[in-house]
């Protein structure tokens, strides 16, 4: 849920900058069946009844579900903000592979939500050394925020290519395209 907050802000961001809703109409994605895909497997995976029928091969089909999501941002990098956006995705693919395909949690991020160690197979755990500290899930959200949740510096800096990536669109709407329609090559 933390990507709903970049969505926000950036709308909230094209439209003081004179941007129109409308340019998000004109953003064409390159393999965005990759892109839903990739995340719809992720919110699924992490549903108890799946977790429980995929038992061991929940990590795997985490580590290939965030590659594919990956690999569909790298194909749009040429949109602007999509860079920023590929960067987090590599850090937060960097982090999950490095740690058997689990996004480490700070302990300290969880408590500061009032959540303890999910103790089925979540998207997050509670590593005692994980690899790629910095990478991983350090951060949480105000408690009194809608959805607060631990996060980490992948997270912000998809959150921040997102925000660019809909000013943006929102923005060359307002300023007409030499196409007509921007297109990620």
């Amino acid at each position: 849920m933390f990507i709903l907050y970049a969505v926000l802000i950036g709308l909230l961001v094209g439209s003081l900058l004179g941007g129109r809703p409308s340019g998000l109409g004109e953003l064409t994605f390159r393999w965005p069946w990759a892109m839903v895909g990739g995340l719809l497997v992720q919110i699924v995976l992490f549903s108890d009844q799946v977790t429980a029928w995929v038992g061991s091969a929940g990590p795997p089909i985490y580590v290939a579900s965030t590659a594919v999501v990956f690999l569909a941002v790298l194909a749009n990098r040429k949109l602007l903000g999509m860079p920023i956006v590929a960067y987090g995705a590599e850090c937060n693919l960097a982090a999950i592979a490095a740690n058997g395909g689990y996004m480490p949690a700070a302990p300290g991020a969880l408590a500061a939500l009032h959540k303890v160690a999910p103790s089925v197979y979540s998207n997050s755990s509670v590593v005692a050394n994980p690899a790629l500290a910095s990478l991983t899930d350090i951060f949480a959200l105000p408690t009194w925020m809608p959805f607060a949740n631990v996060f980490s510096i992948g997270d912000v800096a998809i959150a921040t290519g997102v925000v660019f990536v809909i000013a943006a669109a929102m923005r060359r709407s307002a300023k007409g395209s030499a196409t007509g329609r921007p297109v990620a090559a």
